[in-house]
């Protein structure tokens, strides 16, 4: 997944073996999620605006230390975090829930139905 001798996206492996995809801006994020739209792989993406849109590509079941793993993740790289520096709500949900309509701007995606979990702070300075 190169581009232009840059990486279009973040890839990250858990220590569990969990392999993930993260956008690193509204261009990627819009490519992974077209990939990944109508697929059963757990995406997450903070309830605010903002962050990168984190596929869980492999296991398709994760567990649910994966998800809050990866939840921690996706929260690292938010506006929501570079803004507060507190906790972070973050939407769980499958690419099956993800929708496109015409008039949405590149990157933006609605969602049927998500659960959300939220990250701690101390869970997010731990990976920097």
């Amino acid at each position: 997944m190169v581009n232009k001798g840059k990486m279009k996206f973040r890839e990250k492996t858990l220590d569990s073996g969990a392999y993930l995809i993260l956008g690193k801006d509204e261009e990627s994020n819009e490519e992974l999620m077209k990939k990944f739209q109508r697929k059963a792989n757990v995406i997450l993406h903070t309830a605010k605006p903002g962050s990168p849109f984190c596929v869980i590509e492999r296991p398709l079941n994760p567990t649910s230390e994966d998800i809050h793993k990866s939840g921690a993740i996706t929260a690292r790289y938010s506006q929501d975090w570079r803004d507060n520096k507190s906790d972070v709500r973050v939407n769980v949900f499958t690419g099956k829930d993800a929708y496109k309509l015409k008039e949405m701007p590149t990157g933006t995606f609605g969602i049927k139905k998500s659960k959300t979990i939220i990250v701690k702070k101390q869970e997010i300075l731990k990976l920097l």
